[in-house]
């Protein structure tokens, strides 16, 4: 491919707030709970793009017809990878297409197709479009991708669509969106500023989420009181300078969860995890002035969980785990994704 934005390219990222921001400039879209993408188009040649760097157009086959119908011949879109089932967006059925075998893909791709919904344009011909104000960017996501359709509320299930996200500049059908939309599987609200400029790999958008969430690297685990299964995961995640720090734990599990857990977790034991960092060996508030042993454990499995709040720099309460996330690398789980 020859583009002028070239993979791996980092998807702009967001940072957590409580509340939509107003103001004079600022552009809401909903916030989709999916697979994030850049996809590269070159003439024939499609490319499929994950935020962790992984190509995923083998896994979403059905996608490279449907983009080639819609996609202007040169370009590079930002957007989410969806999958819609009766009515709403499911994740959990979204992660299953992520297997190794190409038959089960291949019948995957069939009986749960994906769509693509855009929401930014990279580039588009010759021309980079990295430095152009988001209102510009937009109009020519507008102008490029005129045969896709229009996002309401959720992609129709059992077919592949390409769409482009709605937006507004209005915080009150942002609002509007916020609570409507939640009973279709929409995540929140993305607010972005109209003359900001495309930037890979920064926190310059905001997120408005119906809970507080954070995605976290499993640093160890402490045993349960049967020695059967975990007790808890012990969470942690990695600062400016790369030290991985403990966060908080998780123990929202069935007893069958918890035995599972441990036969996956005890081959990834190590000496050592939380390096440079905060440990799990202080007291905590739910300790009672005790802190069990606890066993380290290779930190690469990253979870999502919902959390109340931060008390200083880790969670006051355990938290809720909520999902795996495959699709995030372990060093992208950071500080600064966090509300404080």
């Amino acid at each position: 491919m020859e583009l002028p934005v070239s993979p791996p390219t980092p998807p702009m990222l967001a940072k957590l707030q409580p509340d939509i921001p107003r103001g004079e400039g600022w552009r809401y879209e909903p916030k989709l709970d999916g697979f994030r993408a850049i996809v590269y188009r070159d003439g024939a040649e499609v490319y499929i793009d994950s935020r962790d760097g992984r190509p995923l157009l083998r896994y979403f086959p059905e996608l490279e017809p449907a983009l080639k119908k819609i996609l202007p011949r040169r370009c590079v879109v930002d957007g989410e990878i969806v999958l819609s089932h009766e009515g709403r967006l499911e994740f959990d059925m979204l992660q299953l297409r992520l297997h190794p075998a190409k038959s089960r893909v291949d019948r995957l791709a069939e009986e749960t197709p994906v769509s693509f919904i855009a929401f930014d344009l990279l580039s588009l011909g010759d021309s980079s479009l990295l430095t152009a104000p988001l209102s510009e960017r937009r109009k020519k996501l507008e102008k490029g991708l005129a045969k896709a359709e229009s996002l309401e509320g959720v992609p129709e299930g059992g077919s592949t669509h390409i769409l482009v996200a709605p937006q507004t500049d209005d915080p009150d059908e942002a609002a509007n969106w916020f609570t409507e939309l939640e009973r279709v599987g929409h995540d929140g609200i993305i607010a972005k500023r109209a003359d900001s400029p495309y930037s890979p790999g920064k926190r310059t958008m905001v997120k408005v989420k119906h809970r507080r969430t954070a995605d976290c690297v499993v640093g160890g685990y402490r045993l349960g009181k049967d020695g059967k299964g975990i007790g808890s995961l012990l969470l942690g995640v990695y600062d400016d300078e790369g030290n991985f720090h403990y966060l908080g734990h998780t123990s929202s599990f069935s007893a069958a969860e918890r035995r599972a857990l441990l036969e996956r977790l005890q081959p990834m034991r190590v000496d050592q995890t939380f390096e440079g960092g905060r440990t799990p060996g202080g007291q905590s508030r739910w300790s009672q002035g005790k802190e069990g042993e606890w066993v380290s454990v290779r930190p690469e499995l990253v979870c999502e969980v919902a959390y109340d709040y931060l008390q200083g720099n880790r969670f006051r309460h355990a938290s809720t785990f909520l999902r795996w996330r495959e699709d995030k690398k372990p060093e992208d789980c950071r500080f600064d994704q966090l509300e404080t």
